[in-house]
């Protein structure tokens, strides 16, 4: 029997997936009635991660992050990986905002991550390993106790456990 136990926190976002709801999202746009003759786009960078959403006005905007957050959802990817930059006036009139598609754990959101794992005043070590947060501990017990306080805490990026040893 192993002496210590462990799993990984990571933040990560299946692109493919992404591709497939802005493609849906792209789909919707165009059958939608009140978007006819319309300008209003949504345009996904898969090498810079960012989605570039533009609109005629701010109702058609907020009717736009509704069908793309819509799609996230249905196809199982967190809301939480989106960061919405702000508006900006473009083109003739119309509004651009940019979302970038955050994967990965930057080390700022990790140390607070290993501080919230720590305040939980459970017997566990952390370790931040590059994009990642390795949880140890000598009994199975406690790591999913970890799990479960980390389920109920709100935190800012999405979170998923790996390599559970």
């Amino acid at each position: 029997m192993a002496d210590k136990f462990s799993f990984d926190i990571v933040s990560e976002v299946d692109m493919m997936e992404v591709e497939n709801a802005v493609n849906q999202a792209q789909k919707e746009l165009a059958n939608r009635f009140d978007f006819k003759g319309s300008k209003s786009s949504i345009d996904l960078n898969k090498n810079d991660k960012k989605i570039t959403l533009v609109a005629d006005d701010d109702f058609k905007m907020k009717a736009l992050k509704d069908i793309l957050e819509g799609r996230f959802a249905k196809r199982g990817v967190s809301i939480k990986s989106l960061n919405y930059k702000a508006e900006e006036k473009a083109f003739e009139g119309y509004i651009r905002q940019v979302a970038e598609i955050i994967s990965g754990l930057p080390s700022d959101k990790a140390k607070e991550l290993v501080k919230i794992i720590k305040d939980s005043k459970l017997k566990v070590q952390t370790q931040i390993d590059g994009a990642k947060v390795k949880v140890v501990s000598p009994k199975k017990d406690d790591l999913q106790q970890v799990i479960a306080y980390l389920k109920q805490v709100p935190f800012s990026l999405p979170l998923q456990f790996t390599n559970y040893r």
